[in-house]
């Protein structure tokens, strides 16, 4: 298992990740900076709790936007002939992998 370091709103944190996935995570991390620094243009300075939370909500709302889109899409386009009735496709999977690896990786930066 790797060990990236990633900074974010000034503050470092060491968080484990499979093997190759190094850059993945800190592209990962570039978003939640990203979001918190939109936080911080909105208004006042936050504890660092608060921004995190905030951060967590923004791509929380953006990943159901994605969800949403995806079903309407889904229920829109007729299935390939052959496909599984009632399976989730090949992007369905990865949001929910991505969904999953969020939810790690806040959990890693909730321990000490």
């Amino acid at each position: 298992m790797a060990q990236v370091t990633v900074k974010i709103n000034g503050y470092s944190y060491t968080v484990g990740c499979e093997d190759g996935q190094e850059q993945h995570l800190a592209r990962m991390a570039e978003q939640v900076e990203s979001r918190i620094d939109s936080i911080k243009q909105l208004g006042g300075q936050s504890g660092e709790a608060r921004l995190l939370v905030l951060a967590s909500l923004l791509m929380a709302d953006e990943l159901h936007d994605m969800k949403v889109e995806m079903e309407a899409a889904r229920a829109a386009t007729p299935a390939p002939r052959g496909a599984r009735k009632g399976g989730e496709g090949d992007s369905a999977r990865r949001l929910s992998k991505l969904a999953a690896r969020a939810e790690q990786i806040a959990a890693d930066l909730e321990q000490p």
